[in-house]
């Protein structure tokens, strides 16, 4: 794949709900190597800039393109991760089963599948270091491991992106670490645009940082600037990083989009 080439591209995308406006002439290009963080507050956009990129919310204003094509078509090209949800621990479905969810063409339990989907979905499992636990039950696994299996459900598809949001919000702190590694190994292969309010993944694993509060400010860097921060939140924020607190750092130059 040409990494010159966008595999996303959002331009002068305007949305929302109702008569009320969450978008704003949001524009951005998601190129094969890039980790993008996006932080925002709540509210700001994010779950639904997400939508609009999965074609379940079609903008008012502009074009969002996958790979050239529209997201509707391109979406099978999108691997996409939930916020985490603690469903029902008691439904009696396993790894494997919840794995072969994510493909394209589809999962019933009086299916059979081909070779060769069996051998995406052990691949999945794989990926993500999960292999060995394939018939254990959903509701016998800690937070981590779930999470791994639903990374797993969105790799299954072969995607050339994956979408996260919020991915580490409800796991502990070692399990956090550890998908932050995972992510950063699978981004080797994709392209990762992450919605998260984690400064430890936006200080440590992401490449770029993004900032959306209607608007999207980006500058390609992965600095979070004076600028971005202030515009988005509507005042100075100070960070912690390796438990040192210190205050983000003047604008720089780059890339901007917003």
């Amino acid at each position: 794949m040409d990494n010159l080439q966008p595999i996303l591209s959002i331009r002068n995308v305007y949305a929302g709900y109702g008569n009320e406006t969450i978008l704003q002439d949001v524009n951005l290009d998601v190129f094969p190597a890039d980790f993008i963080g996006i932080i925002g507050p709540n509210g700001g956009g994010k779950s639904t800039l997400l939508k609009v990129i999965l074609g379940l919310l079609p903008p008012w204003r502009g074009e969002v393109r996958v790979l050239g094509m529209t997201p509707k078509h391109g979406r099978r090209f999108i691997g996409y991760v939930p916020q985490f949800v603690d469903s029902d621990r008691d439904f009696p479905i396993s790894v494997w089963d919840t794995v072969s969810l994510g493909l394209v063409s589809g999962w019933s339990p009086f299916r059979r599948f081909t070779k060769q989907e069996k051998a995406r979905i052990e691949a999945a499992l794989e990926s993500v270091g999960i292999a060995d636990l394939r018939r254990q039950l959903m509701g016998e696994l800690s937070g981590g491991q779930r999470q791994r299996v639903f990374i797993a459900r969105a790799l299954v598809s072969d995607p050339k992106i994956l979408l996260l949001d919020e991915p580490t919000a409800s796991i502990d702190p070692n399990a956090t670490q550890d998908i932050y590694e995972l992510l950063r190994q699978l981004n080797e292969h994709m392209a990762i645009l992450l919605i998260t309010h984690d400064m430890m993944a936006i200080s440590s694993y992401t490449k770029t940082i993004a900032c959306l509060n209607r608007k999207l400010i980006y500058h390609n860097g992965r600095e979070l600037t004076r600028e971005m921060v202030e515009s988005v939140y509507g005042c100075p924020v100070d960070l912690i990083a390796h438990g040192v607190p210190h205050r983000v750092l003047p604008t720089h130059e780059g890339r901007t989009y917003g």
